[in-house]
């Protein structure tokens, strides 16, 4: 297996509850500062959907496993080129388990 290449600068970001004076809504922060990932795009797809054209694309982020990577759930997001991943999965990845894989998926329609 290869080794990832590690070429890309991705942010995640975590909500917290704010009151907004009419209802809790959820607002997104950076956590933590951007880190080193390697991204590989698993597959596309268009869908029609109550009238409306959605577009998506399934991703496969892989992080070095740390500390602050260990502490990721699929409630966080992933920023990368200026898109916004919703995390689907995390899973261990590599020999003895050195990294972690995001799978994440965004809408390319926007």
């Amino acid at each position: 297996m290869r080794a990832p290449r590690f070429d890309r600068r991705v942010q995640i970001q975590r909500a917290t509850p704010a009151d907004d004076g009419f209802a809790s809504v959820e607002v997104w922060a950076d956590h933590g500062a951007p880190i080193w990932a390697a991204k590989a795009d698993l597959s596309d797809g268009e869908r029609w959907s109550a009238g409306e054209m959605a577009a998506s694309v399934t991703t496969r982020f892989t992080l070095h496993r740390t500390a602050f990577a260990k502490s990721l759930t699929p409630k966080d997001r992933l920023i990368a080129d200026g898109r916004t991943f919703e995390i689907s999965g995390i899973k261990e990845g590599g020999a003895g388990g050195r990294f972690l894989e995001l799978t994440c998926s965004a809408r390319t329609d926007r």
